[in-house]
């Protein structure tokens, strides 16, 4: 009964969430030295993945078919057996697979088999689990005096709450590959063409280019990868064109694959496509510029009056309060 008491106290549960909220400042400090350390490594891999991608084809045409129905090559990823079990034993492909959780998931960086498994799996066993730790947390610590129905009641809320949490992980997973793309994408244009100006071709050029924006964004490094080894091994080259548009899910680059669509189709000047869309970039990224430097001083009103402002009152009107104060105890 001690321990109940002390795992219901107040002060235990202000001294866990205060340990929590610790341990999440230490590691959002110390993950931005360790994503450095993985820079390389993560590097070597994407630098890797043409060679996975030649083995994959060479199996394609031993008879084993590595291609999705629209021509993009998926890595082949191994996933632990009991999530394989259980999203066959429970059809969840039927129940949470739709046609765009394939696209979502390659936008996040998550591409296969593997991948797609997990991410149904986690979409099963996430509420699930919530559902069975908070009922015997709020049945055995927390509230074990109210009634049963009530307590699984807030364990069916929170379960349903906790439904949401791997597609939200997902979408916030998305929106950081995204913004990494989008920053480095004005400077991939505009190395690509250099290099196509210079003479190389476009397969070459993309595989340059990934060597070379790596540094600045990792993510997009590894898309022009895998649309390196889709230009070389693809029967059609829109395709690969258009895998690599559709795995971003930017307009931007949606709009320079189907400027290089276009010109391979019709024939035209492949630089002249890429040095309008290049121009039309770095316009872009200044036009976000001078968006965020145009917003920032309504952002800045609020800290100001609430932060500012009291501070400057008091500093101005304490001399003259403390003055008015010591007069008026003086003359009683």
């Amino acid at each position: 009964m001690d321990i109940v008491a002390l795992l219901s106290s107040r002060e235990f549960l202000i001294s866990v969430l205060a340990a929590v909220s610790a341990g999440a400042v230490v590691f959002t400090f110390g993950s931005s030295f360790i994503v450095k350390s993985e820079m390389k490594s993560r590097i070597k891999r994407v630098a890797l993945e043409r060679e996975k991608m030649r083995a994959e084809e060479m199996a394609r045409l031993r008879g084993n078919t590595t291609l999705d129905s629209r021509g993009s090559i998926r890595r082949n990823e191994e996933t632990k057996n009991y999530m394989k079990n259980v999203v066959q034993r429970f059809s969840l492909e039927k129940a949470f697979l739709d046609e765009g959780t394939v696209d979502k998931l390659a936008m996040a960086g998550f591409r296969g088999q593997g991948h797609l498994t997990t991410f149904l799996f986690m979409r099963f066993a996430t509420p699930v689990g919530i559902f069975v730790l908070v009922s015997l947390y709020l049945i055995f610590v927390m509230y074990p005096d109210k009634p049963l129905f009530l307590n699984l009641l807030y364990a069916i809320a929170a379960a349903i709450i906790a439904s949401f949490l791997p597609n939200v992980l997902l979408k916030n997973a998305t929106v950081k590959r995204q913004a990494s793309i989008r920053k480095a994408w004005p400077d991939c244009l505009d190395l690509m063409l250099l290099c196509v100006e210079a003479g190389m071709s476009m397969e070459h050029a993309f595989k340059r280019v990934a060597k070379e924006i790596g540094q600045q964004s990792v993510a997009l490094a590894e898309e022009l990868t895998l649309t390196t080894a889709e230009l070389s091994f693809l029967d059609e080259r829109s395709r690969a064109y258009e895998n690599l548009g559709r795995r971003t899910g930017l307009d931007n680059v949606k709009s320079v694959m189907t400027a290089l669509i276009q010109a391979d189709r019709y024939g035209t000047s492949v630089g002249q496509a890429l040095r309008v869309m290049a121009e039309e970039g770095r316009e872009q990224r200044m036009m976000e510029a001078e968006k965020k430097a145009a917003s920032l001083p309504p952002k800045m009103t609020v800290p100001l009056i609430l932060f500012f402002l009291p501070v400057l009152f008091i500093v101005i009107m304490a001399p003259a309060i403390i003055t008015a104060f010591s007069q008026t105890v003086k003359s009683f």
